[in-house]
């Protein structure tokens, strides 16, 4: 079994330099370039701040984010994660524990992590911090709750995205898994909720969460920062293109890029379903690329399809079957280029990124969304449902084939705000004095003076 790592210069540094000090949470790759611009933020303002890394996402190519976001050097904490979602629950609130006792040292600096998204380190660290300390959390990217519209999954195209974008929709938080879990026990943890847009301000105040307690905001509307990492990786300064390792992505144009990875995706029914839709695109002419993740290889092995993928790239020249690209950069640099069309995926961080990057439609592989805003607000994303082959294919080519549906995806609004990690850290800089945590009688205004109680 791992072992916590703590590099103890790194996290001296921080703790000696005042009384409010920022731990960034990452674990998984959408942390990483979500999580870095907050890092980036804080140094530029002075505001004490160092990584705590799980180490969920450790590998060459999953973990490759912390080396490419620059954030390697500013991790302090390392916990060391590993196994599945039951050893790694027992070893967050085991090494959250330990770890808390390692800060008692500095007894006068209050440690405020900030959590990121729907990922486990989402809902798991926010308990065991507030069990180790009895103090709150900061959550970016807060408030995700999935909806599903209100229509017949098997309606024809045009009905579905009429429905889609016109129609009623309702709270369904039953998937995907663990996500939608995650992101929802996370709240009850966290003082401080960083919502990207209103509705997620809404769907936290209508479970009880205050938007203000004395006057002060508690569930700001500051956009995805997402639209930073973006930003920092428009036009970088690539030694190697992603045309340079795959040349036919340049060769062909109108590429349908294919990311799928969710746990309910990978049930039988759904992924036999978006796997003959994969094929059925591909013989039917247009460009598709692949993408195999650790649990879509499983899948495939599983359920008989990983053979039959590589003989379809052996004779199609259509037909790309790739693994994980190692440099978020090289999906962005791919995304912008022109050179793809579309992206179906079941990536709940790339329904945001294609909200930015408009030249790429972004259509979404499920029953349901936790970003439901990006259909009916801005109208930059459909749903796909995985029903059944034919109807996902027959789906996908009505959107990149109907001018009016496709020009309206690319020219929808852009939802997700401007410099979104400047305002979470000027946010906190302002709120460097304040307790991170709330008792019943303080939110009544009975003050009773034990702030700092510990429980006997």
């Amino acid at each position: 079994m791992s072992e916590m790592t703590v590099y103890e210069d790194r996290l001296a540094r921080q703790m000696d330099r005042g009384e409010f000090v920022l731990a960034v949470v990452t674990a998984t790759k959408p942390d990483f370039y979500k999580q870095a611009p907050v890092v980036d933020a804080a140094r530029e303002r002075g505001l004490p701040c160092f990584v705590l890394h799980t180490g969920q996402h450790y590998d060459d190519v999953l973990g490759h984010g912390l080396a490419e976001y620059d954030l390697e050097d500013r991790i302090a904490v390392d916990l060391g994660i590993r196994g599945g979602l039951s050893e790694k629950t027992a070893q967050v609130h085991e090494r959250i524990s330990e770890l808390a006792d390692r800060l008692e040292q500095w007894e006068d600096t209050t440690v405020l992590p900030l959590v990121h998204g729907d990922t486990h380190a989402a809902g798991i660290v926010p308990q065991a911090w507030q069990f180790a300390t009895n103090q709150a959390v900061a959550h970016n990217e807060a408030g995700l709750r999935g909806m599903s519209p209100d229509f017949d999954f098997e309606a024809d195209p045009a009905e579905a995205v009429e429905a889609q974008w016109e129609g009623e929709w309702s709270l369904n938080r039953a998937e995907p898994f663990p996500e939608q879990y995650d992101t929802f026990v996370g709240s009850a943890a966290s003082h401080y909720h960083f919502a990207p847009v209103e509705l997620n301000r809404e769907h936290l105040e209508n479970e009880g969460y205050p938007a203000e307690v004395d006057g002060r905001d508690r569930i700001p509307v500051v956009g995805n920062s997402v639209v930073d990492a973006i930003a920092q990786k428009t036009d970088a300064d690539l030694e190697e293109s992603i045309f340079d390792i795959y040349p036919v992505l340049e060769e062909r144009d109108d590429w349908i890029r294919v990311d799928i990875h969710r746990r309910a995706n990978l049930l039988p029914e759904r992924f036999s379903a978006i796997v003959e839709a994969v094929i059925g695109l591909v013989e039917a002419g247009y460009n598709v690329n692949f993408l195999e993740l650790t649990a879509t290889r499983k899948a495939l092995e599983a359920y008989g399809y990983r053979e039959r993928l590589l003989d379809l790239e052996a004779e199609r020249e259509n037909f790309l079957f790739t693994g994980l690209w190692k440099k978020h950069a090289h999906v962005y640099e791919f995304l912008q280029s022109g050179q793809c069309l579309a992206e179906l995926t079941d990536s709940g961080s790339m329904q945001e990124e294609l909200n930015v990057i408009d030249e790429t439609i972004c259509l979404t592989a499920r029953f349901n969304t936790d970003r439901p805003e990006t259909v009916f607000d801005a109208e930059t994303n459909l749903l796909v449902p995985p029903v059944s082959g034919e109807s996902m294919t027959e789906m996908v080519e009505y959107v990149v084939e109907t001018d009016a549906v496709r020009e309206r995806i690319q020219s929808g609004e852009t939802i997700y705000g401007e410099n979104p990690a400047e305002q979470i850290v000027d946010f906190l800089d302002d709120r460097r004095d304040d307790v991170p945590f709330d008792w019943a009688h303080d939110r009544v205004g009975f003050e009773t003076g034990d702030a700092d109680f510990e429980y006997l």
